[in-house]
């Protein structure tokens, strides 16, 4: 390798991690934006999927531009490359859990959610009661799950596409497993930010309610627990994302 190239490769390397940061800062600032919205609950519902795309756009850009060049062709044995190789398992197995439950609450919400006081179908939840019908919002229905679903679709090709890219790259093991980790954090914000909101909201809702009886303290502990879940892997998904090197030397 030159004294040229190496030096290109060392720059690239150095703003690998700083444009991670700028994508997760702009995604902060990007929420800031939403919260002046005249709807109070969209910074909960609609910011954290834009949050999350801003963190997966910025280690998309930080993977372009900190890609490594190509060095002079080698002849070696040829050894297939799995995405799976370099997965950290426990935590890809904790997020794919973490996105169905996310699914699964979406499901519900869109099948039991109505029109609010003002007519808005989709925004509130109608619990029958003796003393007559209550109406609670905000319920995250069908007008809030799209936005959800359409960030978390596009997170998803994106980190596969990225990861398919990743893994079949020249470079070291290193770097791949640096950029896969990174990858699977940002993915993990745009699943666990939202799960948060949701199960949030939803249990806001649910504890409103007047004659939910058992049910509702089933229901309350679930929500707290899922919450509380996601508000810890978001956290953790965060730390691997703005400092992947930290846990390449960790057990996946």
């Amino acid at each position: 390798m030159s004294a040229a190239a190496g030096t290109e490769r060392a720059w690239r390397e150095r703003l690998d991690t700083p444009v991670r940061w700028a994508g997760a800062a702009i995604g902060l600032t990007a929420n800031a934006l939403v919260s002046f919205s005249p709807e109070p609950d969209v910074d909960l519902l609609y910011g954290f999927p834009v949050f999350g795309l801003c963190v997966m756009g910025g280690v998309l850009t930080a993977d372009v531009i900190a890609r490594p060049t190509p060095g002079p062709l080698r002849v070696a044995e040829v050894a297939p490359r799995r995405i799976r190789d370099y997965l950290p398992r426990f935590l890809t197995a904790a997020l794919a859990v973490q996105a169905v439950v996310l699914l699964v609450l979406l499901i519900v919400a869109a099948t039991t959610g109505s029109a609010d006081a003002d007519g808005r179908s989709g925004r509130a939840l109608s619990v029958a009661c003796p003393e007559g019908t209550q109406l609670l919002s905000l319920w995250p229905g069908p007008h809030y799950a799209w936005p959800v679903l359409g960030g978390l679709a596009l997170g998803t090709v994106a980190c596969a596409l990225l990861l398919r890219r990743v893994t079949t790259r020249c470079g070291s093991d290193d770097q791949r497993r640096t950029s896969v980790r990174a990858a699977v954090g940002a993915w993990g914000v745009l699943v666990t930010a939202p799960l948060f909101a949701v199960s949030l909201t939803m249990g806001v809702v649910v504890l409103s309610m007047v004659c939910a009886g058992g049910m509702k303290d089933v229901a309350l502990w679930g929500l707290a627990i899922t919450a509380l879940t996601s508000a810890l892997t978001a956290c953790h998904c965060l730390g691997v994302l703005l400092l992947p090197q930290a846990y390449i030397k960790a057990r996946p």
